[in-house]
């Protein structure tokens, strides 16, 4: 799923891969390239699926990248004991929900000296978990997480199940391809969206708050 600068979430690929593998990645990336898009995209927000993120750094070197939080949150609970898991996923809550990056990075130190020496593996990725602040706040909702493409993935996997064992390969991702595009009608614009002609000139934000230029302080 992509966003138009018009604020338009769209289907922009789907392709099978092989268990999200750098190859496959690469593959529907390249394929993206090759319709058209051959500008970086300002920002990309998935899981931590490492051959994603290879293949992007390949194809598309300049886009930032934001680690889906539920994902990292799910991840992160499940390496630790039940009856810490609550504490932690406040301590996480506590990050992501902070109005700067900087108090999110307070709020990261709290959490990685509460729990990082009894549970090291549970903290990692802390740039790529903040990207968001370099984007209008408004847009935080929509690229802190990867749920506008999980929901409507979540009732593509519920007919694919359904239909397993089915159909060939091509008529299944015909199917799927079908029913994310019937999915897109209801696709709601993105919040904030026409801040987007500033993201997409490379107007700087910071904790989400346009950045003045020095000329425009003047002009004002």
């Amino acid at each position: 799923m992509g966003v138009t600068e018009h604020g338009r979430k769209e289907l922009i690929a789907v392709e099978e891969g092989y268990r999200e593998s750098e190859a496959g990645w690469l593959e529907l990336l390249n394929s993206l390239v090759a319709r058209g898009l051959t500008t970086c995209p300002k920002l990309a927000t998935a899981d931590g699926a490492l051959g994603f993120w290879k293949a992007l750094s390949k194809v598309y070197p300049q886009t930032k990248q934001q680690r889906c939080w539920v994902h990292k949150t799910a991840n992160v609970l499940n390496k630790l004991p039940k009856a810490v898991q609550p504490k932690v996923k406040e301590a996480l809550h506590d990050i992501w929900m902070a109005e700067t990056r900087e108090n999110a990075h307070k709020a990261f130190d709290i959490a990685l000296a509460r729990f990082t020496a009894k549970y090291p593996r549970a903290a990692k990725d802390r740039e790529s978990m903040l990207a968001f602040y370099d984007f209008p706040a408004e847009h935080w909702v929509s690229i802190r997480t990867t749920n506008p493409i999980e929901s409507t993935f979540a009732t593509v996997r519920l007919r694919t199940s359904k239909t397993r064992n089915c159909g060939s390969r091509s008529t299944t991702l015909a199917m799927v391809y079908k029913l994310l595009q019937s999915a897109q009608k209801r696709w709601n614009r993105l919040k904030g969206f026409q801040l987007l002609t500033l993201v997409v000139n490379n107007v700087k934000f910071q904790d989400g708050e346009q950045v003045m230029e020095q000329s425009d302080r003047k002009t004002a």
